[in-house]
């Protein structure tokens, strides 16, 4: 029997409609969302990351990227005032600011004032709040005994367990003076090469001691057959628990920059049990180590961990809380950031990192609200962000008319042209030891003092404000001195110039900076011994050359910029590129001639910076951070002086004479210091700035029902094109199905009544 034709019109009619509204349906509710449904109205904080981080061991971790991760977790005794700039120590887990004292070589204590000269040694004493818990961790279960839940397992207990989740129990502990002792002495742990041992070994000698003694204690294990190294076996001078909630650090002579690494994760406790828990065979094949799953104190927990697409902090049921700060910068109020005044945080109930490996995507799902805050690239810049005809920044219409929010901070960081003062050209120095001079060892006065000037002239060729405008968007401030804005030392203003580069043009008040002409830099360049880039005696061509590496100076662009840059003064400019390593075997040998590098602040003082400049820390004879192998007697003296010193008008004094020195030298083309540019929805509160403060997810608080609307605006479906293909297919299907029922009836066979059928 054939179908009736009526009932197949009506049939398929049916199917299409249904088709359609399961396509319409589909759109509407949000097949673009790239979260779980569940996660829908949650308070959960959206972001991205690009790198997956390398290590989460806070005795190891050292980068951005997984700061953002491990700051949230962990908590080292002190932190950073969120609000205050410049930035302000304050107790985290410390009950208090630790007690410092200093002694002389007789034991008999000094006054904080005294100089650094006369300092034996500097102890550090620091008592820790009562009552605070670990988040709930397998490594914290105990047995009705009091023994450990989940210690001595086997193959057997382990199959199954494929992440701490796996673990039927958790339990949690306080918070004890003894963890913080047992992190500092894994510093010396020979598995683990925690990149500040060699720093901290100066300072705290016993390191050195205990990485010996450790070194020949696996050696022995190994040969017995190995097994893990109980820290808690061993001794650490120097660092010792003085009673539950109090452990003392002696360090040798004077430090002040050691409360600073206070505020690290290098400086966060680690319970024994931890160690022990994850040490147990059969763990790291599991990625069940420190390394992968961090514990600590902090407002979140890592519950998620997959570095190839989402990380996952989650509040920490038992953090203890903390009270949003009620006071900071003069605008901080006008901006909304007091407004949470003494509330309790953390504010957000999870964190969702997701991975992002382009741009456009990120940028594209943030435009969607799908994330809450963003950077701003150079891909996006000009959507994002307009130039004044003042050369001041302002987001762009359609970014006001979401009611994005723009952030913009000069980072703690310097990017500089280095000259190789050990070359003869530009340092008028030789690679052989020599007598130290104007800023260059070895080589004759006359050699020197030429390539003195042959540096300040380079300096006031390479137009820095030109650089910034055309490849940073203006995202960076002309470095007048290795110190950035914001870090004591920094001076604004008129005393703020570098006059071997700059004038000052207008009164104190509205004047500013003006780049000195190309005459003043060919003037030096003559006295030099190079009248139009061409030696006054022999008539040879002056040739500079530019070791670069992937990534910097090394691109066509910026090579070409550079060029030009050195052609107006009537010099060749040579870019030497070069991979990271060969780069760096350059370095170290002194082989380069300018170079370009930068530096970011581990802490906001000056000394983490004029030290890159101190002659003990060479590269070439020392293996120090100074690439330039700038070498100055008295400017070495000022800093030994000046690293010790309280702030204050005495150290500030110190410090424009060192600056002073350095600007006259000219070691370095002082770059620029970058600016950060971060954008963020307006449904985000209490967002600040600051790279210094890492751990600033607790302060962040969100509107979800705001995010929600703006959302379901934004990413309204568009319905017309689906209604347009579905008309098409019902017209392309339509002449098949009339052909098929003409053929149908004209074939019919009539049955007795005469009816087709």
């Amino acid at each position: 029997m054939c179908r009736p034709p009526g009932l197949f019109r009506r049939a398929f009619a049916r199917s299409a409609a249904a088709a359609c509204a399961l396509v319409l349906l589909g759109c509407s509710a949000g097949l673009n969302d790239p979260y779980p449904s569940v996660e829908r109205g949650e308070n959960i904080f959206y972001t991205a990351f690009t790198e997956r981080p390398k290590h989460l061991d806070p005795v190891q971790s050292y980068s951005e990227d997984e700061a953002a991760f491990l700051y949230q977790i962990v908590e080292p005794p002190l932190q950073y005032h969120y609000l205050k700039r410049p930035y302000v120590l304050e107790p985290a887990t410390a009950a208090e600011m630790p007690g410092v004292r200093r002694y002389d070589r007789n034991g008999r204590e000094l006054p904080a004032t005294a100089d650094a000269a006369n300092v034996a040694k500097t102890v550090v004493e620091i008592r820790i709040e009562e009552g605070i818990l670990y988040q709930p961790h397998p490594a914290f279960a105990l047995n009705e005994d009091g023994s450990p839940r989940y210690l001595g397992l086997t193959a057997d207990d382990l199959r199954g367990i494929r992440g701490l989740g796996d673990f039927e129990e958790t339990g949690t502990r306080e918070l004890l003076a003894a963890d913080y002792v047992h992190q500092i002495k894994r510093l010396a742990h020979p598995s683990l090469h925690s990149p500040i041992f060699e720093l901290m070994a100066e300072y705290i000698p016993g390191l050195k001691t205990l990485h010996e003694q450790l070194v020949a204690a696996q050696k022995a294990a190994a040969e017995q057959g190995g097994g893990a190294l109980d820290l808690e076996r061993f001794e650490l001078p120097g660092v010792e628990v003085v009673d539950r909630h109090t452990y003392r650090i002696t360090l040798q002579g004077v430090y002040p920059q050691f409360m600073y690494w206070l505020t690290m994760p290098f400086f966060s406790p680690v319970p024994p049990e931890v160690d022990r828990f994850f040490a147990q065979p059969g763990m790291a094949e599991r990625n069940l180590t420190l390394d992968w799953w961090p514990v600590g104190t902090g407002p979140y927990m890592l519950v998620e961990n997959n570095p190839n697409a989402r990380m996952v902090l989650a509040r920490n049921p038992n953090f203890r809380g903390e009270s949003y700060p009620c006071e900071g910068e003069p605008d901080d109020a006008a901006a909304g950031l007091l407004a949470d005044c003494g509330k309790t945080m953390p504010f957000i109930d999870r964190v969702v990192f997701s991975r992002e490996r382009e741009g456009i995507p990120y940028w594209n799902k943030f435009l969607q609200g799908y994330y809450d805050a963003s950077g701003v690239s150079s891909d996006n810049f000009d959507q994002a962000v307009t130039m004044t005809s003042q050369g001041d920044v302002a987001l762009s219409d359609e970014m006001e008319d979401r009611g994005i929010r723009l952030l913009t901070s000069v980072a703690p960081s310097i990017f500089y042209l280095g000259f190789n003062m050990l070359d003869p050209l530009v340092g008028g120095g030789s690679r052989e030891k020599g007598v130290a001079g104007s800023g260059a060892p070895g080589g004759s006065r006359e050699s020197r003092e030429q390539a003195r000037k042959l540096r300040q002239a380079i300096s006031i060729a390479l137009d820095m404000e030109e650089f910034v405008s055309i490849f940073l968007n203006g995202r960076g401030l002309p470095g007048m001195s290795p110190i950035p804005p914001g870090i004591f030392g920094a001076r604004e203003g008129r005393e703020g110039i570098n006059p071997v580069v700059y004038e000052w043009q207008g009164d104190d008040v509205n004047g500013r900076p003006v780049r000195r002409g190309l005459d003043e830099a060919r003037r030096l360049l003559a006295e030099a011994g190079w009248p139009n880039g061409r030696n006054a005696r022999t008539g040879e061509p002056l040739v500079v050359n530019l070791d670069t590496t992937p990534g910097s100076f090394g691109d066509k662009t910026r090579s070409d910029w550079l060029a030009k840059q050195f052609r107006s003064l009537g010099v060749q400019f040579v870019v030497r590129p070069t991979d990271w390593n060969r780069f760096q075997d350059k370095i170290r040998q002194g082989n380069a001639q300018l170079f370009f590098l930068g530096w970011n602040a581990d802490y906001p003082d000056p000394e983490n910076l004029l030290f890159l400049l101190h002659g003990p820390q060479g590269k070439v004879r020392f293996s120090g951070q100074n690439a330039a192998n700038y070498e100055n007697p008295e400017y070495d003296a000022l800093f030994e002086r000046m690293k010790g010193m309280p702030d204050g008008p005495a150290r500030q004094q110190v410090i424009d004479r060192m600056v002073a020195m350095l600007r006259h030298d000219a070691p370095w083309v002082f770059a620029f210091h970058p600016k950060t540019y971060s954008l963020q929805h307006g449904w985000v509160y209490n967002r600040k700035t600051g790279a210094m403060v890492r751990n600033n997810i607790k302060y962040l608080r969100l509107d979800v029902e705001r995010r929600a609307a703006a959302r379901a605006e934004w990413n309204e479906p568009v319905l017309w094109p689906l209604v347009l293909v579905a008309l098409l297919l019902l017209a392309m299907v339509s002449p098949a199905v009339l052909h098929w029922r003409r053929r149908e009836v004209a074939t019919a066979v009539p049955d007795e009544a005469g009816e087709k059928r």
